[in-house]
This record gives C-alpha cells, structure tokens and sequence, in this order.
C-alpha cells in the first residue's frame, strides 16, 4: 500500500513540475494569454477580410466621348481631366427610376457644392428628344447648379455603345417599358486620371457601381468621392 501511496504521489510531482509552469506562462495579470491554436486560426482568417473603408478598386478607363452639354457646348473628357466625377445614364423623360437617381445626384452634388475638382456627367439615352434645350430646363428643374455638372446629348448609337460597353451600364429602348427606354440605375465613379473606380463588398468581390436608387449606395458613393479627392 505504501508503494502504491510513493507512486501516486512521484505522478503528482511530476505532473506539477512540468505542467504548472505551463499553465503559469499563459496567465498574466489574471488574463489567459492567447496562443492556442485556435488563436492562430483566427488570426489567419482575420488576416483575409477586405478592408472595405479603405480600398478601391482599379477599374476599366473611360472611353473617349465627345457630347454636347445643355449649354450647347462640346463636352470631351478632356473636361473631366484632373477632377472626379460620377457618370449616370438616364432620360428626362423617364418617369420611373431617373427621377430617384438625379434626386440622389442632386444630394451627391450638394456634398461638393464647392469643390471645384468634382464633376458630374448625366448622359441622356434619348437624344432626339433631349436636345441641350430640353437639357437645360431638366437641368433647371432639379436645381442642378453645380458648374461641373454637364447633362450630355449626341448620337444616340454611341452613346448606347458608350454605355453598354465602354460602362457596362445597360441601356436600351424597349417598347415594353413605360417610357420606351430600358436602363441602369447604377453610377459609376471615375477617379482623376479617367478610371472606373468601386470598392469591394465585404468578401471582397468588387461592387463595381453605385446603385443610384438606394441611399446605401448614395452614402457609399460620397464616402469613396472623399477618398479620391
């Protein structure tokens, strides 16, 4: 029995003597130092989340345009160059979803009523009908003052190429639809040097466009303006 009694106790000492200090380097100040395993997994799964607040993307450049603005103006990229400035495509005779998106353009301008390094560029999908004086009065209507702001009009196969491809904004007439036009709600940012810019969602997938209809997106759009200017 006493053998029995020297064994146990040899185990506890040895179990005391490599373990406890162990356990002691893992509490400091009362607080379980976190070095596990699973720690470490954590970290590496941490490691993987976008920074959605802080990362734009790089984008397709914006193809040459050339469009005549609602003060009968030439209107090129050139205007733009240096500045950054948001791109919609829309019809002033829409009455369903453009009302919406300039509404939310006229808040996105507001926020850089000053800002002389900003632009906006409103491109109509029925240009036989929004001829610049047509424009201007839109343009009046939603007390649309920013001077950089420009709502364009020109050839209507180009500017649906425009869209459609150079954007990826889809555009279209459709006979089906209210207004006999079809199209995106979506703006897209161009930064400084003529570059869609977007942020990513948060798994990291690029969102591309701002939805135009949605003061989510709106919120979005201004905070990524500020960040490129």
């Amino acid at each position: 029995m006493k053998t029995k009694h020297i064994g146990f106790f040899a185990v506890i000492l040895v179990f005391g003597i490599i373990f406890i200090p162990k356990i002691h380097d893992r509490i400091v100040n009362d607080t379980v130092v976190d070095n596990t395993r699973m720690s470490t997994a954590k970290s590496q799964e941490a490691d993987v989340v976008v920074d959605t607040s802080e990362t734009l993307l790089t984008l397709q450049p914006v193809p040459p345009f050339d469009f005549i603005n609602q003060d009968s103006e030439h209107i090129t990229n050139d205007f733009y160059k240096g500045k950054v400035y948001v791109v919609e495509f829309f019809f002033s005779s829409c009455t369903t979803i453009c009302p919406i998106m300039n509404r939310n353009m006229v808040k996105v301008s507001q926020e850089f009523a000053n800002q002389e390094n900003f632009g906006i560029a409103s491109i109509t999908i029925d240009p036989s009908f929004d001829t610049p004086t047509v424009l201007k009065t839109y343009a009046n209507n939603y007390n649309a003052t920013h001077p950089n702001w420009n709502f364009l009009t020109g050839d209507q196969n180009i500017i649906h190429k425009l869209s459609n491809e150079g954007f990826k904004l889809f555009a279209a007439q459709d006979k089906e639809e209210i207004d006999g036009f079809s199209h995106s709600g979506m703006f897209a940012l161009i930064d400084q040097n003529g570059v869609v810019r977007s942020r990513k969602d948060t798994h990291g997938n690029p969102l591309f466009y701002y939805n135009g209809l949605e003061q989510e997106g709106i919120d979005m759009l201004i905070q990524d303006i500020k960040k490129l200017l």
